[in-house]
């Protein structure tokens, strides 16, 4: 297909150079992706055989300074990937695996290119270079390393092949989670409704109707679909259908089956970091980040396991005296406990999510997100019609500075579909640099919220509310960018750090300044009252140990994955298992992503990385308390700082070092502790 005719090759003449989505479809994909990789293989060959003795300009500028198209292509590509799939663009992503890891594999793998990037890392303290090209030098020399750069032959051509085979792999669970939620439903006729509040059955038909069922009431396997249900639910037959269904994504027989993917790619991650000198996987992923060891990450876990799993017991209890004095003889299941805990929250703080939600409208929820970007950092958002994209339900602000300045183009997709990953997640239809001019970044945040019928305002748990702060967290993140290097350009930073942006964030939703302007009802258009604001934030802290639980534990199982050095014959299934029994897991309560499903570590880059919520979480409790220290959660010196060096910096230092520039001293677990209530649980007999 000619480049004239090729909506991804041409170019891009919408308002702020955004993708012409409109005119894009399937069939441009590949012949663009044939031509973006040959341009880019030209590219590099010529900084791998240049007669130019290497330095900075000639070999990591032009590094940088390479595969602009490829970069074009694939943002466009991978975020349809994620948020508006098709069968058409999964054969297509089934395909383009395995090709771009080879192609990439043989640029990290290029004797030539890496002995350029040596010989400039060799004599960098002699060039006379910028902090931030230091730092660039640096990450280009210890990702070459880290992917056998300097490796014998026979070595780098088998993990050539590993590459390959894991992003084949990688991709199939991906699309087989999002076959298995595709095709289940639960159907429900009016008889079924019992506990839910009009929102969720709103949503429940307008699930269904999506689905062609005109008339009927459907639970998915959204998340703001399921959970709702699980909560609010009185039919614990149906409950249990619900939660058996959700935690058993991926684990059926047949093409969706995830099991023997997860054995063949830990067995493949496990010979990755043997041939390159690390006794396990997780040694190998641990080294580059903050963490550093698994020793360091398996001592953060523990440190809150034992408590929260003592708080969980005592929750528990809880709970099952609720049940009994209900009338309810029953144990309490994991498919019971979302229900009966919302029953004990509402009996201890008079307060339930049907009272909470009409006042956390979706729209006004956007607002105050924008809000606290304004005042924490100057930012404006101006919501644009005449901007290209991808799905209707997409809407686009333009964000600009306070002088006016143009800062970058956002995107929401707020809306579960069939054609959308579960989840949520920030991406990057474009990143910010200034190398190759005054780039400005496209940032997306994509959530999964229950769309409500025409008319009526989407409405938001606290959990949804917090979501939406979380992943616009990122999203400034890379909106606030202010580097020169690509490779270090606004969330390419350490896997432990990334989450800190983010998490910080969500602190700023639960702040009765913010909660008093943009917690207004649906129907009344009231503020939230001072009597249900103060009884919302007691309750912050209500079922934390469920909470905590449910994420450790499946940290735990990641670490312990990825710690096998011998995966023969591995069941899955039952190794983790094994691991939850080891640790006493509590059998009220499942991982919050159970092994077939878990699509963190096996297609979305947290291999070995679960904890790093959770590592970051000690950053943001101890962040977020220097605005306190200050007595403003606006602080203008605090927020200067926060945007200097954690907002805006993206890679361009260590994080440690960001960190320490940003607050003075290192974060201490106990901040994290507090924040959860887990400080000062006693523990269970038995537990250390």
């Amino acid at each position: 297909m000619p480049a004239d005719t090729n909506p991804l090759l041409a170019p891009w003449t919408a308002p702020f150079e955004t993708p012409p989505f409109a005119d894009i479809t399937p069939d441009h994909f590949s012949p663009a992706f044939e031509t973006a990789l040959a341009e880019h293989r030209a590219e590099i060959e010529r900084i791998a055989s240049s007669p130019d003795e290497p330095d900075f300009a000639n070999t990591i500028e032009a590094m940088e300074r390479s595969g602009d198209l490829l970069d074009r292509v694939s943002s466009v590509f991978h975020n349809l990937a994620g948020a508006n799939t098709s069968a058409a663009i999964e054969k297509i992503e089934r395909d383009l695996a395995p090709v771009m890891a080879r192609h990439f594999s043989e640029i990290s793998l290029n004797d030539p290119l890496f002995r350029r990037i040596a010989s400039v890392y060799a004599k960098r303290e002699t060039l006379g270079l910028a902090a931030e090209q230091m730092r660039v030098l640096e990450r280009y020399h210890t990702n070459f390393v880290r992917s056998g750069g300097g490796l014998p032959e026979e070595k780098k051509k088998r993990l050539g092949e590993i590459n390959e085979r894991l992003a084949t792999l990688s991709t199939q669970f991906g699309q087989n989670v999002l076959a298995d939620e595709r095709e289940w439903k639960l159907v429900l006729d009016k008889k079924d409704l019992a506990g839910l509040s009009d929102a969720e059955i709103d949503a429940a038909q307008k699930a269904a109707e999506d689905r062609g069922l005109a008339g009927k009431y459907a639970i998915t396997l959204s998340r703001s679909s399921v959970e709702p249900f699980l909560q609010n639910s009185t039919r614990r037959d149906l409950r249990e259908q619900a939660f058996r269904a959700w935690t058993s994504r991926g684990e059926h027989d047949g093409a969706s089956d995830n099991r023997p993917l997860v054995a063949e790619m830990l067995k493949l991650r496990a010979e990755r970091a043997k041939l390159l000198g690390y006794p396990a996987f997780a040694h190998f992923k641990l080294d580059d980040v903050m963490a550093k060891t698994p020793d360091a990450v398996r001592g953060l876990l523990e440190s809150v396991w034992a408590p929260a799993k003592a708080q969980a017991a005592r929750e528990e209890a809880d709970l099952q005296k609720y049940a009994a004095a209900q009338g309810d003889n029953i144990e309490i299941a994991p498919w019971d406990w979302r229900f009966y805990a919302d029953k004990v929250r509402t009996e201890r703080f008079s307060i339930d999510d049907s009272e909470i939600k009409p006042y956390l409208q979706l729209d006004r929820m956007i607002l105050a997100a924008f809000d606290t970007a304004t005042r924490l950092f100057g930012l404006h958002f101006n919501e644009r019609t005449d901007v290209p994209v991808y799905h209707p339900d997409v809407r686009t602000w333009e964000v600009t500075d306070d002088a006016g300045g143009h800062v970058g183009l956002f995107f929401g997709d707020y809306f579960a579909r069939s054609s959308k990953h579960s989840g949520a997640w920030m991406s990057a239809f474009r990143s910010q640099e200034k190398l190759r001019g005054d780039i400005s970044p496209i940032i997306v945040n994509v959530m999964n919220f229950s769309k409500p019928p025409e008319g009526k305002p989407a409405l938001l748990t606290m959990d949804d509310a917090r979501t939406l702060f979380h992943e616009f967290g990122h999203g400034l993140h890379g909106l606030l960018s202010n580097v020169t290097y690509p490779l270090i350009s606004g969330t390419s930073v350490a896997r432990d750090f990334v989450e800190l942006p983010s998490q910080l964030y969500e602190h700023w939703l639960e702040e009765p300044d913010v909660l008093r302007r943009f917690a207004v009802h649906a129907e009344t258009g009231e503020p939230i009252s001072a009597d249900l604001l103060e009884r919302l934030l007691a309750a912050r802290k209500f079922n934390q140990g469920f909470a905590t639980v449910e994420y450790t534990s499946s940290a735990l199982v990641d670490l312990e994955f990825h710690l096998l050095t011998n995966t023969e014959s591995l069941d899955p299934a039952r190794f983790e298992r094994d691991v939850l029994t080891k640790i006493g897991m509590p059998k009220a309560i499942t991982m919050r992503h159970r092994t077939p499903h878990f699509q963190h570590i096996f297609s979305g880059g947290y291999s070995a990385g679960y904890y790093s919520y959770l590592w970051s979480e000690v950053l943001d409790a101890d962040a977020f308390q220097a605005f306190k220290d200050a007595g403003d959660i606006f602080d203008a010196e605090t927020a200067r700082k926060l945007k200097e060096y954690i907002y805006s910096a993206g890679g361009r230092s260590d994080p440690r070092e960001l960190y320490r520039a940003f607050r003075g001293h290192e974060p201490s677990p106990e901040a994290l502790l507090k924040k959860r209530g887990l400080d000062g649980v006693e523990l269970l007999a038995g537990e250390v």
